[in-house]
């Protein structure tokens, strides 16, 4: 039986993780920077510099800042949040800006002086902007996560100052609790008074951002092809509205998405595949929203060893939470939903993440088919054994495994994309 604290712990995760980010959390971050920089300050600067780690810079590259009609790259983002970003609303710093306002930016990218540069802190995610006008500055940083705010300062005098690592993972103690056998009981047993607000609105912007997929003309159109090329099963749905949310999101359209880890793409993923099942399945409300509990804490369990920015795609961690939310729907346990798990793992571990851009969404696809295989062969008495690659004798030991090669072993990996990335400018 779950202890009190864990119920707790587990319950303050899911408020924490699934918040709603208007676009790419990653230019979202950068603009709150901005926005955050611009409030401190008190006036619009007239010199900028922008110091962010290459992951930042990775993931900011060839995504679409949402509000901005189309325009990318990290000076848009810090501009935009510069000149009509709103610092309370955080990861929907931009919801509120209008076309007056993009005139305002673009005339302020064209007067103002703005440095970017990489960071050499060696944290994978660092953001630090400087503004400065007729010799009043201010310095914001955001380090570890979208809104982790550290450092705050004007003309030199400290406003915040909190206690930071530049360690890739910074998990605390309500994450280090998570396990797949206290995931599922915990889903078996809250009181979803607790978390009934919070899943619905995952639910409810997520499949609007989906609608808006499947609809429009974003990026390459992953979800619509896969609705054309391979039909309407419910496999090949939950695929195709995952990759549509993500074509949406990443190519500019101007909806909220309910995150996990930090990123809008691993909470379409995590999510939408389950809820596409539920509906196929006939299932009450209650029990998809204990499935995505399920999805979600899982999604946050695997992602947490790795750390919010690396070269390991987050997608195939959201695809194996997926995987085990699908397979708790219909009626899967502990068992059953760590097999699913360790199958998912043994077969899309190592997907390179290169940047936000619009192939997330073919990501996506491919780590949605990993999890429901994961979820299949289990169904169908086959496993990979422990031995098989990095399968380890225990879902956690597999779990713990692949964490280590994301975080550690990959790190070379992902400078190398960086730096290819970089030099194609």
């Amino acid at each position: 039986m779950l202890t009190e604290e864990t119920v707790r712990a587990y319950t303050a995760v899911l408020k924490e993780e699934l918040v709603p980010a208007m676009g790419c959390t990653e230019p979202i971050a950068v603009a709150y920077a901005g926005a955050l920089a611009r409030e401190t300050l008190g006036q619009a600067p007239d010199r900028v510099e922008l110091a962010v780690s290459g992951n930042i810079i990775k993931n900011v590259k060839s995504v679409i800042v949402p509000h901005t009609g189309g325009r990318k790259g990290l000076k848009t983002a810090v501009s935009v949040g510069i000149c009509c970003g709103d610092a309370g609303r955080e990861l929907e710093v931009l919801s509120g800006v209008t076309e007056e306002g993009l005139g305002e930016m673009d005339a302020f990218l064209r007067r103002a002086e703005i440095a970017v540069r990489e960071s050499d802190s060696g944290c994978p995610f660092d953001i630090a902007v400087t503004v400065e006008k007729s010799g009043d500055t201010a310095f914001v940083r955001i380090v570890g996560t979208h809104t982790n705010v550290v450092r705050v300062e004007k003309n030199g005098r400290t406003l915040v100052d909190r206690p930071f690592t530049v360690d890739p993972v910074q998990t605390d103690e309500k994450r280090e609790r998570l396990n797949i056998r206290d995931i599922v009981e915990y889903a078996d047993t809250v009181d979803l008074a607790l978390v009934r607000d919070t899943l619905k609105r995952q639910i409810d912007l997520n499949m609007d951002i989906v609608e808006a997929g499947l609809r429009g003309s974003y990026g390459a159109g992953i979800g619509k092809i896969l609705i054309r090329s391979y039909g309407n099963s419910v496999q090949n749905r939950a695929k195709a509205y995952a990759a549509a949310g993500s074509d949406a999101r990443m190519n500019g359209c101007e909806k909220p998405v309910v995150i996990n880890s930090g990123s809008g793409n691993q909470g379409l993923t995590a999510s939408v595949p389950v809820i596409v099942y539920a509906g196929e399945c006939g299932v009450s409300e209650d029990m998809l929203l204990r499935a995505l509990i399920v999805s979600n804490l899982v999604t946050v369990h695997l992602k947490a060893g790795i750390g919010s920015l690396s070269a390991y795609c987050g997608a195939t961690s959201a695809g194996a939470g997926a995987g085990a939310g699908v397979c708790y729907l219909y009626g899967g346990r502990y068992d059953e939903i760590a097999h699913t798990v360790v199958n998912a793992l043994a077969i899309n571990s190592g997907m390179l993440c290169d940047g936000a851009k619009a192939s997330c969404a073919a990501k996506i696809a491919s780590a949605v088919e990993a999890g429901l295989l994961g979820m299949q062969m289990y169904m169908h008495d086959s496993e990979f054994k422990s031995g098989d690659g990095l399968t380890a004798s225990s879902v956690e030991d597999t779990i713990r495994a692949v964490s280590e090669i994301a975080r550690e072993g990959m790190r070379e990996t992902d400078r190398r994309i960086i730096h290819r990335m970089i030099s194609q400018d």
